[in-house]
């Protein structure tokens, strides 16, 4: 019941769920590291950075990859590999940089950071080698399996997983996979400290 109500949603309003899937889901990408970052330090989330994850998400990567997503169909129409291999290639080459610059821009503004292109300077080029090894293989997928109607719904969740890693960046990371890493193995090493003390 659900299921069909959601789907009868998306196929009378794409835009407007789409949108809203998308959005909604980066930003539990950001609540999600933050509970998992902060809760080993005792600390709350910072929700006023989780809303201004949601507004970046939904003021403009959203509706970027609902407009983006389209264009690439209608430029290289088909499931075919010739047309999907284009798709994933513009993607990667012109919409990536597109959504890296537009996260960290958008943020800085939203932090009412001086340098608004600092991040950018300091992250762009790890972050953007970083989503290389995730974002191709999304949108191999998403091109070959997801209906047009629900592509920006499928980068949405897809973009959890990529929400938590960019958000992790963007606070205290320098945009590589190693630095996401190395924090994910002190964390082990510290709880497996303390369950030894105990």
């Amino acid at each position: 019941m659900a299921g069909a109500l959601l789907r009868g949603g998306v196929r009378r309003f794409p835009w407007l769920c789409n949108v809203l899937l998308y959005g909604g889901l980066f930003a539990a990408g950001d609540a999600a590291q933050q509970l998992w970052r902060r809760r080993r330090r005792g600390q709350p989330p910072d929700w006023a950075q989780t809303r201004r994850v949601a507004l970046v998400a939904l003021a403009f990567h959203g509706n970027f990859s609902y407009v983006w997503l389209r264009a690439l169909e209608r430029a290289l129409p088909g499931r075919r590999p010739p047309a999907v291999l284009g798709k994933v290639l513009c993607d990667q080459l012109l919409g990536a940089p597109v959504a890296v610059l537009a996260f960290y821009t958008g943020m800085s503004i939203l932090q009412r950071k001086e340098d608004i292109f600092s991040d950018c300077k300091k992250k762009f080029w790890n972050t953007y080698k970083t989503g290389l090894m995730y974002w191709p293989f999304v949108q191999l997928s998403n091109f070959i399996l997801v209906p047009v109607y629900l592509r920006t719904a499928y980068t949405g969740l897809c973009g959890f997983v990529w929400a938590t890693f960019i958000c992790f960046s963007q606070q205290s990371g320098d945009g590589t996979a190693k630095s996401a890493f190395m924090w994910l193995q002190r964390e082990k090493v510290n709880a497996d400290e303390e369950s030894s003390e105990k």
